[in-house]
């Protein structure tokens, strides 16, 4: 077994496509999470808006991009949209990424913000807050904290997704132990290896988010 997964990733160094394709990984995961949230919270402000067209927008951009899979999404972008423009396949791969997660984002800050008892904006209206300042200072902290477990979800979610990053010919973790299968001959060592790395990935990020979920609970009994 050690003599066929040294053949398969240690020999021409070939371990070097896993590390190179997980950096690429992590790449997308982080900077799309990044747009994903700044989408998310400004379309879960408009979609419990007073405004009639800022809610139709996010409803309309919800419904689209959570009704349409993360791959035909992610070729409609590369093929259709970005194609004449000559975008590096990997900024698409983030913007595509960014975009489909923000709508994700969207329901769990909005559910996050709603889910905050009503007394608590009464509250602030009460004592001169605007309705701003009131959002700001008294309902948002407590969403954010009621949205973090979903919110670590869609973020784990994210990285597992970026497996189809290979549609549009981007050497993602997958696509590298795919090309190492092509070169080997050999699938199960490669595949295996990014299995295991995906899981590592997933289970410290839960423990990282568990931790800081934590934190937060032990400040607000403080």
């Amino acid at each position: 077994m050690f003599q066929s997964f040294y053949d398969t990733m240690i020999t021409n160094s070939r371990w070097i496509l896993i590390v190179q394709g997980l950096g690429i990984t992590i790449v997308i995961a982080i900077f799309a999470i990044i747009i994903g949230t700044l989408l998310g919270g400004v379309f879960a402000l408009m979609k419990i808006s007073q405004n009639k067209i800022f809610r139709g927008l996010a409803v309309l951009y919800t419904t689209v991009i959570r009704g349409i899979p993360m791959a035909t999404q992610l070729m409609i972008f590369y093929f259709v949209v970005f194609a004449p423009l000559g975008i590096n396949r990997l900024l698409v791969a983030i913007i595509a990424y960014g975009i489909n997660s923000g709508a994700y984002c969207t329901e769990i800050f909005r559910g996050g913000i709603q889910g905050v008892d009503f007394g608590q904006t009464e509250a602030g209206r009460s004592l001169g807050l605007s309705r701003w300042q009131t959002m700001k200072k008294i309902v948002l902290p407590q969403a954010a904290k009621a949205s973090l477990p979903t919110y670590t979800s869609e973020f784990i979610a994210l990285i597992k997704e970026t497996s189809i990053a290979s549609f549009i010919a981007v050497t993602d973790l997958t696509k590298a132990g795919d090309n190492i299968r092509n070169i080997t001959y050999n699938a199960w060592i490669p595949l295996l290896t990014c299995a295991v790395i995906y899981l590592a990935l997933t289970l410290g990020l839960t423990k990282i988010f568990s931790i800081f979920e934590t934190r937060m609970a032990r400040s607000d009994r403080n």
